[in-house]
Parts: C-alpha cells; structure tokens; sequence
C-alpha cells in the first residue's frame, strides 16, 4: 500500500486523461519540416559591417565542410577564419568566421553552423545560393530556427514570446520586460503553480484510490500530508453521513493549497493590464479648451511636427495619434480637438471624437493657458473634465490625470502661483522648454503605475494569452471548491494544471503555434 501511496505522488494524475507536465521538455508538436536542414540571413538585410547567415539540421555539418572544403570543421563554438567558395563551381565567395555548435548544445538543439561574412549584397547572395546547392538544404520559414528551439525543449512558449518581444522592442521598458520574460520568470512562475496543483491532485487521488482499504488506518494520511512536502495537519476524515468509503471535503491541506494559489492568480489577473499596456503602449491623451498649446505639447513629445500649430482656434479637428517612447516607457499619444461648443458641424464632430477618447484614455494630459485661466472655456474644463477624473467613479477608481499649465513663458517672472486653488499642476512652456525636466519625470511616475515596474516585482502578464489561461484556472480551481464528489473535485484540478501547462507550452495546437510563430523574421 505504501508503495502505491508513493507512486501516486510521482504520478499526479490518472490514466490517458492526465495533461502533460509542465517541465522544460519539448512542445511534442514537430517542428516544420523537422528532418530538413534549413539556412537563412540572421542579420537585417542591406549594406552592412558583418552578415550573419547561420544553419540548422543534419547536414549543417556537411553544408559548413561543402563551403570550407578541404577543411575539417572547426572546434565547436570557437570562430575560425576560412575560405568560403562555391561547392560547384570552387570559385571564391568571401573570407569569413565560421562557428560550429553541434546539437544538443545549440540554440535550436539541432546542429548549427554560423557564417559571418561581409555584409555586401553580392557576398550574401553569393553564400546563400551555395548553401541551396547543398544537398539536404532549403531556405528556412518565417520563425522558424526558434520553433525548432521550442520543439526541441529549448525555450518554453513564454521565453519564444519573450524573445520575439525584444527583437520588437523599442523602449527601454520594453526590453527590461521581454529579457527578463526570456530569461524564463513567467515559465518558472506557472511551473510553480502547476507543481502546487499536482501535489493537490496527489492527495485527492491518493484518497480516491485507497479511501477504501481496510488497511489504511486513521491519520496515515496526515503523516503522508508531511512526506509529500505539502503540509501537515487533516486532510480528509471519513464522513458517517456517507458511505463507508466517502469523505468529507474539501481536504483541508489541498484546500488551503488551492486558496494560496487563488490569492496568487487573484493578483496577478487584476494586474493584467499592465503588462499589456507596456507590451503595446499606454494610451495617453492630450485634451483641453482650444489655443492651450495641445499640440505644441505633443510635437515636443512626439519630437517631430505631427499637429499643426496655429493661433486660430479649432485647427485640431480630428484625433491625431503616433506612438512615441515617454520616459522610457512605450504610449501611443493622441491630439484632440480643443472642448468647446463646436461652430460648424466638422469640429462638433471632432469635439464629440475628442470626449470618446478621453473615455479610452489610460492618462489624460490635461493642458490649460496658464495665462488665460479666467476665461469661460478654462473654466468649463475644469469642471467637466479635471476634478471629475481626480474625485474618481463611484466604486473608488479615478482615471489617472496630469494637469499641465502652458504658456509658462508669458507670466510675469518671480510672480505668485496664478492658480493657488487648482489641483495639484505643474508649470510648463512648450516654447522655451521651462519646466519640460520636471514635467518629463512626472510624467515617468505615472506611466510607471500604469505599466508597472519591469525591473522588479512579478512578472507581468503582457500578452491576452496568459490572461485567458490564468482566469481558467481560477475559475477551474472554483469548480474544485464547489465540488461535493472527489472525481469531480480532482477534474478540476486536472483542467486548473491544464491551463498552466499552456501558457508554458503543453498541450499548444499547431494553429496557436502557427500564430505566434508567424510574427518572427525568416532567420530568427
């Protein structure tokens, strides 16, 4: 019995319905063309210092002593200089560095060669059509080194959108989060999780199996709690409600187990936004009365003239977006037209556009004439848009706000405050730049609340993806608490570690795969 006991813990789940766990193996979907080996340009393309053109496969060996020939293959991982000619015709193509990685020790896992060659359009065109001249070679697809590296259990699904994410990414935010997402946090994160639920399922198996033998005498499972590593204390006691070989439930140390990881995804689904906002940008609006300088300030952001500047009122008429790097931090900022009763219908339009996107916005850069506070149209906006976003909605939340005073430059110098009563603000010219340092590091906190720290915390949730599979497994974990009959309760907790091993990879379809590969470059 003990013995069964023991299997049952390094066997987590039952029979052909069990997922599979989440560990660093391979995906078990192949890879495209997975005998074939392929070659690409791994560097961008045009003129360039060095070219990178590497292989994978079998005959990577054979394509790198074909170009070398007659030499023998360099000592693995160390550069080497050789003569690269055409196998065909034996003419030379370029003097290069060539590295050898034979698999597993690759990136892929399969046998590569790297050719760093000039980067010249002839000299990459050149040793490219030799490589095809080599049997068993073919042009690589789309993503498709990195498939094979996720085929072959070198990266997990979350490190490939990791690694795609800093191939794309263009803030310093952005590349602190995909390094440390590639560096594998989130994988060992739900990894972790899944271990959790593996041990629950454990225990409830554990009981469903041996819930009726004679032998199993009262409080062996509670030491059996212990051995596990999961916790001691009650697990289950016989119920006299029951039949002899029903339990009462939920089994506390499984239960407590499972309300821990609750409070875990809890968290990290409410979050979730986060992540998403600094994988794609925080959206940032620009609003206020006409003539406020809106659009002097989001060309001083943006550094280049996307509005047109005018003292005529109501030049802005549509919403004007472009995506630029605030603080460090990716944001897509938005001009809008000036909020005011519209003349004609053309700008009603764009005041009616104006206030729907004031509604999207994740921060709103409220901008008033810091030298026309008075006048009707400031004070309108105040009332209408800047203390309603700071008194926040009913349930307690605000939309986040800077309220930014322009036109800094025509107050008098060494004057008092103009607006002692308004919220806190801060003094800026978008024509001389006073005042731009600190309304830039203001302007950082608030895109660092909004997107979150990527240097420290968790990991963030940057993809829907994680967030959908994360809210199965809680909800999946709620079935678990609900449930009156063990075989119900230990499904839930086989979906609940489904939708971890996801995330991670187990389990992925091809056409999941197929969208997340599609995005990479050919030679990545």
């Amino acid at each position: 019995m003990w013995r069964g006991l023991w299997t049952l813990v390094a066997r987590p789940a039952r029979g052909p319905r069990s997922p599979r766990p989440c560990t660093r193996q391979g995906s078990g979907a192949p890879a495209h063309g997975s005998g074939a080996t392929i070659f690409a340009l791994s560097s961008g393309q045009g003129r360039c210092g060095i070219a990178v053109i590497r292989t994978s496969g079998p005959a990577s060996g054979q394509a790198l002593r074909s170009l070398t020939a007659p030499r023998d293959l360099p000592p693995a991982r160390k550069a080497c200089l050789r003569l690269l000619s055409d196998p065909r015709s034996e003419e030379p193509l370029d003097r290069a560095l060539v590295l050898w990685f034979p698999g597993p020790q690759s990136f892929t896992g399969e046998d590569c060669a790297e050719f760093h060659v000039h980067g010249g359009p002839a000299v990459v065109s050149g040793v490219l059509q030799a490589l095809g001249s080599v049997p068993g070679l073919r042009p690589a697809e789309a993503g498709e080194f990195t498939r094979r590296a996720f085929a072959h259990g070198k990266l997990s699904l979350t490190e490939v959108e990791g690694l795609a994410d800093l191939i794309h990414a263009e803030t310093e935010a952005q590349r602190r989060q995909a390094l440390r997402q590639l560096d594998g946090e989130l994988s060992h994160l739900c990894r972790g999780w899944a271990e959790t639920l593996t041990k629950a399922l454990a225990h409830v198996e554990a009981y469903i199996d041996f819930g009726e033998d004679d032998n199993l005498e009262e409080g062996v499972l509670d030491q059996g709690g212990s051995a596990w590593g999961v916790g001691g204390g009650d697990i289950w006691h016989l119920s006299p409600q029951r039949p002899p070989y029903s339990l009462s439930f939920p089994p506390s140390t499984a239960d407590s187990e499972v309300r821990e990881l609750e409070v875990a995804l809890g968290a990290h689904l409410r979050d979730a936004r986060r992540g998403q906002r600094l994988r794609s940008g925080a959206h940032v609006v620009v609003a206020g009365p006409p003539n406020a300088g809106k659009s002097s300030l989001v060309n001083l952001l943006s550094r280049k003239p996307v509005s047109i500047v005018s003292p005529e009122p109501g030049t802005t008429r549509d919403v004007l977006e472009t995506p630029v790097d605030l603080a460090g931090f990716p944001a897509l900022l938005s001009d809008t037209a000036g909020l005011r009763e519209g003349v004609g219908p053309v700008e009603q339009e764009g005041v009616r556009r104006a206030q729907k996107r004031l509604e999207q916005a994740d921060l709103i850069l409220a901008v008033l004439d810091a030298s026309d506070l008075a006048s009707a149209s400031s004070c309108n906006f105040l009332d209408t848009v800047v203390i309603p976003a700071g008194a926040g909605s009913p349930n307690g939340s605000s939309q986040r706000l800077l309220l930014v005073l322009n036109k800094s430059d025509l107050l008098p110098a060494g004057g008092p405050d103009p607006s002692p009563d308004l919220p806190p603000h801060l003094l800026l010219s978008c024509l001389t730049g006073e005042g731009l340092d600190g309304f830039l590091e203001a302007l950082r906190k608030e895109l660092a609340a909004l997107c979150g720290d990527p240097s420290t915390g968790p990991p963030l949730l940057t993809r829907a993806r994680y967030q959908h599979h994360l809210q199965g497994c809680l909800d999946a974990l709620g079935h678990y608490k609900q449930a009156k009959d063990l075989a119900l309760a230990a499904e839930a907790l086989r979906v609940a570690r489904g939708h971890l091993t996801r995330i991670t990879g187990g389990g992925g379809t091809e056409e999941i795969l197929d969208i997340i590969f599609r995005d990479f470059c050919v030679g990545k």
